[in-house]
């Protein structure tokens, strides 16, 4: 009888959970996920479960196919010449292959003084739970400030401005930079009529406890401070001696292979191909999850990964429970001026967050029935930025 091959997947988030599932299209593999946490969260509803306008966790138990093993830990480094995972419980997993997924973070950056003592993100669970806590314990007319233009940024100023609350969006340069002039225009009609105050131009240069000091020294006050502007990464490929990029993101090939050793690949918002990273996504996420899956699966049967493919159709993005706007773009994810906006585009994001999780159940019934949009062959580069 032959020995399973042992597959470890680090990080159960949409990537991680989804590749875990398409494994299973080998009966020979024993696979083993390990995630922090005992119950998977839907990151793209956070803004939700802050406002108390939705749940986030998911039950692993619905997700999860027969035989994935889920191991509650975090991994602390992964040994690549004893083939370990080593866990902050003191555990050690040995393994064939690692499916490295372990996602992105919150970053708040240490360059801006008091961000980190003072300003709540909302990348994550539990900083979301914290949050959701402190958000209960304010007064409903207290000034909340919400410092990030991106999608986070916007979802969250504007779940807490339809339950009435007082918000600020602190943008940097431009609300909604990756949307059209048609999109960003919606966006922000939308935040005007709900009393929202968008500056734009402006980047938060100091987080007080009751304010936010601007880069052209104003001051505004702030019983609350929410940071959304960007996401770094958890620092374990730094920590177990591989090439990352700047953000610390395992550098891979186009197959997701990391460039130092074949037995490990990367899936999802930790990973750059080529050093060249696609946008944080969970729309991202499945896709490269089910390709890393398979670029296992090819090595373990002696056959030539393929290289990554994934066509961008755009974006969605709520803007409270009634309405939202689906903005389309270009496979290489650049934004058109299409869009639909509205109810509409509330359905549409509804539907877009409920398939994420749908496509994972469908995975665990189903091993390789997952689909996605294939993408142009990414262009070559010459040159990337290594840190070891």
């Amino acid at each position: 009888m032959s020995t399973p091959h042992k597959v470890v997947v680090i990080g159960g988030g949409y990537a991680g959970t989804l590749a875990a599932n398409h494994l299973r299209m080998r009966s020979d593999t024993h696979i083993t996920l390990v995630n922090s946490r005992p119950e998977f969260v839907e990151r793209v509803r956070l803004h939700q479960y802050v406002a108390g306008t939705g749940e986030a966790a998911v039950d692993y138990g619905t997700l999860l196919g027969e035989g994935v093993e889920l191991v509650v830990d975090s991994a602390a480094r992964i040994d690549t010449a004893a083939r370990e995972v080593r866990l902050e419980s003191g555990r050690a997993l040995d393994y064939d292959y690692v499916v490295y997924a372990v996602g992105s973070v919150g970053a708040t950056p240490s360059g801006v003084p008091g961000a980190a003592e003072f300003a709540h993100d909302i990348a994550e669970y539990e900083p979301a739970r914290r949050l959701r806590a402190r958000l209960a314990e304010l007064p409903a007319d207290a000034a909340i400030t919400v410092v990030g233009g991106g999608l986070t940024g916007i979802e969250t100023a504007a779940e807490l401005a339809e339950q009435g609350r007082r918000v600020t969006l602190v943008c940097g340069q431009s609300l909604a930079p990756s949307f059209s002039t048609g999109g960003r225009r919606y966006v922000s009609g939308w935040l005007s009529r709900h009393g929202v105050e968008v500056v734009e131009g402006a980047v938060a240069s100091e987080v007080l406890p009751d304010a936010v000091v601007l880069d052209d020294g104003s001051e505004r006050a702030s019983a609350l401070t929410i940071w959304a502007a960007g996401f770094g990464v958890p620092q374990l490929a730094v920590a177990s001696g591989l090439s990352t990029d700047e953000l610390g993101r395992l550098i891979t090939d186009e197959t997701l292979t990391s460039v130092d050793d074949d037995r490990i690949v990367a899936a999802g918002d930790a990973a750059a191909p080529s050093g060249r990273a696609l946008r944080m996504s969970c729309y991202a996420a499945g896709p490269l999850g089910a390709q890393a899956a398979n670029t296992v699966l090819s090595r373990i049967e002696g056959t030539e990964p393929k290289k990554i493919s994934l066509g961008f159709s755009g974006a969605c993005v709520s803007v409270g429970r009634r309405a939202g706007i689906r903005q389309f773009a270009r496979k290489d994810d650049t934004a058109i001026n299409v869009y639909v906006s509205g109810w509409a585009g509330a359905a549409i994001k509804e539907l877009t967050c409920k398939f994420a999780v749908a496509r994972i159940r469908g995975e665990a019934r189903r091993p390789g029935s997952a689909k996605w949009v294939k993408g142009d062959p990414r262009p070559a580069r010459s040159e990337m930025t290594v840190s070891r």
